[in-house]
């Protein structure tokens, strides 16, 4: 009799490709935050939910530290909506000028102000829904909002420091802010994410940095699978690092001035780099 071979299925090489953190796990690291930042809060000053979502537009590609030097005289030139959308364009940019790409932030500013007095009536509406529908808002500055103005948990908080910490933890694999964020509201629960949006944020800013993180000086340390990241950066810093005399090494601007390359037509020494 012949026999029939069971029907082939597709071979997938390897672990899943986003395996799923464990629970446990994520709900050590969320008491070691609570243990490390019990009064973790958005460093963007405010005092409205109104302030705050200037303030969020304003901390694109900017740092916190510098929106709060910018927003005391912003708010006081500006205090509702209706100042914001009948302000002159290049007197607002003034104002912002130093917080970075001045003109798009005004001119989001402008269209999100004069939205909010056409369909809100001047106020902050508090779902996610009517959030992302006003001009330069999306959903990190809706979940900024909507958790720390309003507290309502409308989700988990994805910039910079959030996507970098949460893949080193080992909470997503993703890249896009949308997927980590997904990602995370599976692992996080409802009742933590506003707080783990603020904390964990905190702990990138301060302790995982981008270049070097304080493994060693880490509260997250005993949940976090790469813990020993700064060890291995810092021994391939100090095993890459070049040293004077050897090939590629860059010389010094007295060697260069007193080099024949170095000297003009006359004989004298060029001023050394980057001095006039």
């Amino acid at each position: 009799m012949r026999r029939t071979s069971p029907p082939r299925r597709d071979r997938v090489a390897g672990p899943p490709r986003h395996p799923p953190a464990p629970l446990s796990r994520v709900a050590g690291i969320v008491g070691a935050l609570h243990d490390a930042r019990p009064d973790a809060r958005v460093e963007l000053d405010h005092d409205s939910p109104f302030q705050l979502l200037i303030a969020t537009i304003l901390s694109a590609q900017c740092t916190d530290e510098r929106v709060n030097k910018v927003t005391p005289a912003l708010f006081r030139a500006y205090p509702d909506p209706a100042a914001f959308a009948n302000a002159p364009r290049a007197d607002l940019e003034r104002a912002i000028r130093s917080t970075g790409f001045f003109r798009s932030k005004a001119r989001s500013i402008g269209a999100c102000c004069r939205a909010l007095l056409e369909r809100h009536g001047g106020q902050v509406p508090r779902t996610m829904e009517e959030m992302v529908r006003l001009p330069g808002v999306g959903r990190k500055t809706a979940n900024v909002v909507l958790g720390a103005g309003y507290g309502i948990p409308s989700g988990i908080v994805v910039d910079t420091h959030m996507a970098r910490v949460a893949a080193r933890l080992g909470l997503t694999r993703q890249s896009d802010p949308v997927k980590i964020e997904r990602d995370l509201l599976a692992l996080v629960p409802s009742s933590e994410w506003i707080f783990f949006s603020i904390a964990l944020i905190l702990h990138g800013r301060y302790v995982c940095q981008a270049r070097l993180p304080r493994c060693g000086a880490c509260p997250l340390r005993p949940h976090c699978p790469s813990r020993h990241l700064e060890a291995e950066l810092l021994a391939a810093k100090s095993g890459g690092t070049k040293t004077p005399g050897k090939k590629g090494a860059r010389p010094s601007r007295r060697k260069v001035a007193a080099s024949p390359a170095g000297r003009n037509r006359r004989g004298r020494p060029h001023p050394a780099p980057g001095r006039t």
